[in-house]
């Protein structure tokens, strides 16, 4: 069963839908008696507020798929192959584990994440991050944890368009404090490294200590998998920068730990499922959502001070160009040159739906918005 938070003139209402992909329409006037009815439906849907005048798409990427390699440790070979977009499989499970989706090999940082979130989970690999939403709306997997921002790094900008474009709910977050790890093959000394092998943005978070080696840095899409290459390629001076679990993984030997320049390096990730949580009050909640706004001088303000005058905490502010129409014309006339452009606004802030405050909120902000969507209101994780 699931359920839709739409928003009609003048009424909140949870409700199950089964069309995976709402109507759209405009709303008018301020929305007033807010008011929760619960309507049961046996089809899945996804949590929206029906309240734009104009579908919002966003662009899709190639997937990229690859290839294993033989000839390396035993246990590599055993492990789960990712799942691709092109072509999601699923293997064989006897039910009794949340199956948990994440981008990346065994060992990667999403990895710890999902263990963390799910301690008994059966963790499921996939190639891209559009594989891992595809494997939840597929029903392969039931959740899938995606890293959404790193203290140090800043936002993930692909999982915010993703966010948009997939009809998931996020039921959950995980804040995972980051242990960069110096790897390599047993024997091996860090001062016999001449290179080492991570992500770029693993590299950039551990300057200092590679600027000390003098060693050469290679970028890689994930830190797994350059933990994996410096398995199976078997080059004596090759290192990788991955987490702790990923030497125990591939057979290599942690030789420094916790290398990053900055020890305050958190990794937020969103849990998501095909259906929302229904929120309480019963510990600190957080509520996300998007929203367009119309042109006008002082519209974001007006959209923003909505939660400021009852007293709602706002956590994250992030602004994505309106890839379907991200430039207009100033005087709304074809001979003008400056343009302005258009954005969405994701916004996190504390508070549960479950609150008359969150819902009065909401109400204010779609007489600002030209398009207003709920992407989830979930526990927050104070622990990291």
């Amino acid at each position: 069963m699931a359920f839709d938070l739409v928003i009609n003139k003048g009424t909140f209402i949870w409700a199950s839908s089964s069309n995976s992909k709402p109507q759209l329409g405009s709303h008018s006037g301020f929305i007033g008696n807010l008011r929760y009815e619960l309507v049961h439906n046996h089809k899945c849907s996804s949590l929206s507020v029906l309240a734009q005048r104009a579908t919002i798409h966003v662009q899709d990427d190639n997937p990229l798929v690859h290839n294993d390699n033989k000839g390396f440790h035993k246990d590599i070979n055993m492990l789960p192959k990712p799942l691709t977009s092109i072509d999601v499989s699923s293997s064989e499970s006897d039910g009794s584990k949340v199956r948990v989706a994440y981008q990346g090999l065994p060992g990667a940082y999403s990895e710890d994440a999902a263990l963390k979130a799910y301690p008994q989970c059966e963790t499921v690999p996939c190639d891209e991050f559009e594989a891992a939403f595809k494997a939840v709306e597929l029903w392969l997997v039931d959740k899938a944890v995606l890293p959404i921002e790193n203290s140090v790094g800043g936002s993930i900008h692909r999982n915010y368009d993703l966010l948009l474009r997939h009809r998931l709910h996020i039921v959950g977050e995980v804040q995972l404090h980051v242990n960069h790890c110096l790897l390599g093959l047993p024997g091996v000394t860090k001062e016999e490294l001449k290179s080492v092998v991570s992500h770029p943005q693993a590299l950039a978070q551990c300057e200092m200590v590679l600027n000390e080696l003098g060693v050469d840095k290679i970028g890689e899409q994930d830190t797994a998998v350059a933990a994996k290459a410096v398995a199976i390629n078997r080059v004596r001076h090759t290192g990788a920068i991955a987490s702790s679990r990923a030497a125990q993984i591939y057979g290599l030997n942690i030789l420094a730990e916790r290398i990053q320049d900055d020890d305050d390096n958190v990794t937020r990730f969103l849990v998501l499922a095909r259906e929302p949580i229904i929120p309480g009050t019963d510990r600190p909640y957080k509520t996300s959502i998007v929203f367009s706004i119309e042109e006008g001088p002082g519209v974001l303000f007006k959209a923003l001070s909505v939660f400021s005058m009852r007293n709602i905490n706002l956590l994250k502010i992030e602004s994505r160009p309106l890839k379907q129409r991200p430039l207009r014309v100033v005087d709304d006339s074809n001979e003008g040159s400056a343009k302005y452009f258009d954005y969405l606004f994701y916004i996190d802030f504390e508070a549960s739906m479950a609150e008359p405050r969150a819902q009065n909120a909401l109400g204010q902000l779609q007489e600002f918005a030209r398009f207003l969507r709920v992407l989830g209101c979930y526990p927050m994780d104070t622990v990291v």
